[in-house]
């Protein structure tokens, strides 16, 4: 079962993020509000991804610091999001959120440390200057404008007629930036070709729509409810969207074959996600125990 393979990835990354907190300086304040986000729960899927990619590739190298860089990218974005400016959420994942825990101005500066760590971890795993320097790159391209930070302003700020190639565009922007990164420092730290990037980005992006997609569905309810809110069933129509989910697993698999990304864990994962699919698709109600808030 994927629960299984996915609780023995969240094992190694937990005993990572555990070996790592010294890097955030000497016991303090901000040093506890790193530690409490980054151990506040969640699934680790997006370093579970760089692990499984890099294990599907079949060279046995170590890839721990570029799945901890992503994570230390994912739980920033988290922080981030939370804030009183941004969605103003006073929980996360059934614990106050670490502006509540502690204040705005800590949590604030916690996301300063949080992205420049995993800058700083990029590097660790690197074998040569290519393969660094291609990562740098697209860490920098994920968390920009055309990333993170785009598509966090196209959430708070949608426009007034909401279509399906803006949702689209915040999907690729909010959600399928860490994915892409996932996948990329997965395939480069774990010896894949460079010159098949733009087939891993692919993936990536076919994964990460359809990772959004199942978790719109799931909030599909309350969603629909808020006529601004960027959820891709609400603005396109539940049939117009299990179309193209159905059309993402396909182009999904056979991204994943030309890559020859067949391993098991990873052919698991995307069973599990079809499977999550189908149910959401259903009742559109419910919550998915993959795709969902901080996964």
């Amino acid at each position: 079962m994927f629960s299984e393979i996915l609780f023995k990835y969240r094992q190694h990354v937990e005993a990572s993020i555990k070996g790592s907190v010294s890097s955030f300086g000497p016991k303090g304040v901000l040093r506890d509000a790193i530690e409490y986000a980054l151990r506040n729960g969640g699934k680790r899927l997006r370093p579970a991804i760089v692990l499984m990619v890099a294990d599907a590739l079949g060279k046995r190298l170590d890839v721990s610091d570029a799945a901890l860089s992503v994570e230390f990218f994912h739980t920033s974005s988290l922080i981030a999001d939370d804030l009183p400016c941004m969605d103003d959420d006073d929980e996360r994942r059934n614990c106050p959120a670490l502006h509540k825990a502690f204040d705005e101005a800590t949590a604030l500066l916690a996301t300063y440390a949080l992205i420049a760590e995993g800058y700083a971890r990029i590097g660790r795993n690197a074998k040569n200057e290519e393969v660094l320097s291609l990562a740098l790159a697209n860490a920098a391209h994920n968390a920009g404008i055309l990333g993170l930070t785009g598509g966090q302003h196209l959430d708070l700020n949608p426009p007034q007629q909401l279509d399906e190639s803006t949702v689209r565009e915040a999907i690729a922007k909010k959600t399928g930036a860490l994915f892409e990164l996932s996948f990329v420092f997965g395939w480069l730290f774990g010896g894949g070709e460079p010159l098949s990037l733009p087939e891993v980005k692919k993936a990536a992006h076919h994964f990460g729509t359809i990772f959004q997609i199942v978790d719109d569905f799931a909030d599909f309810a309350e969603d629909a409810a808020n006529k601004r809110k960027v959820n891709y069933p609400a603005i396109v129509g539940v049939e117009r969207a299990k179309s193209v989910l159905a059309q993402e697993f396909v182009d999904l698999k056979q991204v994943l074959e030309s890559l020859e990304l067949r391993s098991s864990e990873i052919t698991a994962m995307v069973q599990f996600l079809e499977r999550e699919a189908q149910e959401v698709g259903a009742s559109c109600l419910g919550g998915s125990s993959l795709a969902g808030s901080g996964a």
